[in-house]
C-alpha cells in the first residue's frame, strides 16, 4: 500500500513539474503605428467589434529611443526585441553599437521554433530588429544576408529582390538550400518542409485596400497549423505593417484596411492560444504614426472621419494587450524594452 502511494505522489509530482517546465508558445504581433485612434477607427469601422476585446489584460508602453521622444521602427522594434534603447534607424545593436541578443534568437536557443509573417518586405525594420544587426535599417541587401543563415523555421513576406537581385551577385535562395520556398499560400500550406520561406512580393506588398493576396490571417492560420506540427514551443512575430504606411500618407482607406486585416488575424490568434492553452499572446504598437483622431462618423453604417495632426510618427504612449500564461506581466505603463524583460522571465 505504502509503495503504491509514493508511486501515486511520484506520478503527480512528475506530471506538475513537466507542465511547469512546458515552455509556452509566444506570439509576438506588432501594429505598425497603431495608436488607440487607429484601433478605435478599426472598431467602428467594423461593426463597432474588435477581437481585442478578447485580450486578458492591457497596458501602455512608452517608445521613445535612446535619444529622440520620437521613435523610428527600428529603434522601438530593437527595444522590444531586444530590451536596449538606441538610436533611431539602427537594428539589433544598441547606443554603444554593440550587438545584442533578440528574444527570437534566446527561444531559438532554447528549443523554440521560429516564424516571421509581415505585411511589409521581411527585411523591413521592425522584422529585421528580430534577426538583423545593423547600423542603418535600410541596409537591405545585408540584412537579407544575415536572415538568410539565421535559420528561421517560417517566413512570409515581400522582399524577393535582396535575395535575388543583389549587388554581389549572389543568389541567396539558391544558397539556402534548407529552405523549401512556396510560390503561393496552397504551395506554403501543403509543403511539410520544417523550413519554409514565401516571398509574397517582388518588392514590398501592395495595400491591402488595392487587393493584397493572401490575406494575413490565411498565412497565419496556415503558419499555426504547421507549428502544431513540430514537437516544440514556438515563438511567432506577426506584423500589421501597413498601418503605418497608411497612417503616414494620412490615408484613411489604406490605414483601416489594414486594421481590419490585422483585426481578423487576431481573432485566429485568439482561436487557436484558447484552445492551446499553452499560449502567451502580446499584442502592441512600435509607435502611433500620424497623430490620427476620430473627429466624425456614424455607427449605423460603420464609418468614421479621420483627421491627422502629423505624417509622421508621434510620441504617444501606446496600449500593450496580452492573453495567455503570464499576460498579467504585461499590465502597467513601463518602457517598451520591458516587454523584452518580462518575455525574458517567462521563457527562462
Amino acid at each position: 500500500m505504502k509503495k503504491n502511494l509514493f508511486l501515486l505522489f511520484f506520478l503527480i509530482n512528475l506530471g506538475i513539474n513537466a507542465q511547469e517546465s512546458t515552455k509556452p508558445n509566444i506570439i509576438m504581433v506588432i501594429g505598425d503605428g497603431m495608436g488607440l485612434s487607429a484601433i478605435s477607427s478599426g472598431m467602428y469601422s467594423n461593426n463597432n467589434y474588435t477581437s481585442l476585446e478578447r485580450s486578458e489584460f492591457i497596458g501602455l508602453s512608452k517608445t521613445h529611443s535612446y535619444d529622440n521622444l520620437i521613435t523610428d521602427s527600428a529603434a522601438s522594434a530593437t527595444a522590444m526585441a531586444s530590451g536596449v534603447k538606441t538610436f533611431n534607424k539602427v537594428i539589433g545593436l544598441d547606443s554603444d553599437y554593440k550587438s545584442v541578443k533578440t528574444i527570437l534568437e534566446i527561444c531559438m536557443d532554447l528549443g523554440y521554433s521560429s516564424g516571421i509573417v509581415v505585411t511589409s518586405s521581411i527585411v523591413h525594420a521592425s522584422p529585421a530588429s528580430y534577426y538583423a544587426k545593423e547600423k542603418s535599417r535600410y541596409n537591405y541587401n545585408e540584412i537579407a544576408n544575415q536572415l538568410s543563415k539565421k535559420g528561421v523555421n517560417f517566413f512570409v513576406g515581400g522582399g524577393e529582390k535582396y535575395f535575388i537581385e543583389r549587388p554581389d551577385g549572389k543568389n541567396l535562395m539558391n544558397e539556402m538550400k534548407e529552405y523549401f520556398f512556396a510560390k503561393n499560400i496552397d504551395e506554403y500550406r501543403n509543403n511539410k518542409s520544417d523550413k519554409i520561406g514565401f516571398f509574397t512580393s517582388f518588392d514590398e506588398p501592395i495595400e491591402k485596400h488595392k487587393g493584397r493576396e493572401p490575406a494575413l490571417d490565411e498565412i497565419v492560420d496556415a503558419t499555426l497549423s504547421k507549428f502544431d506540427s513540430i514537437n516544440s514551443p514556438f515563438f511567432l512575430l506577426i506584423e500589421g505593417s501597413q498601418i503605418d504606411w497608411g497612417s503616414h500618407d494620412n490615408d484613411q482607406p489604406h490605414m483601416i484596411s489594414e486594421m481590419i486585416e490585422l483585426d481578423n488575424t487576431l481573432d485566429k490568434v485568439f482561436d487557436y492560444a484558447e484552445k492551446n492553452k499553452n499560449t502567451l499572446v502580446i499584442v502592441t504598437a512600435d509607435h502611433e504614426t500620424g497623430g490620427a483622431a476620430i473627429t466624425g462618423g456614424n455607427l449605423d453604417n460603420s464609418s468614421v472621419v479621420n483627421r491627422y495632426v502629423s505624417g509622421s510618427h508621434t510620441g504617444t504612449m501606446v496600449p500593450v494587450f496580452s492573453f495567455g500564461p503570464n499576460s498579467s506581466y504585461f499590465k502597467g505603463i513601463y518602457d517598451n524594452t520591458e516587454i523584452f524583460n518580462k518575455l525574458l522571465s517567462i521563457v527562462k
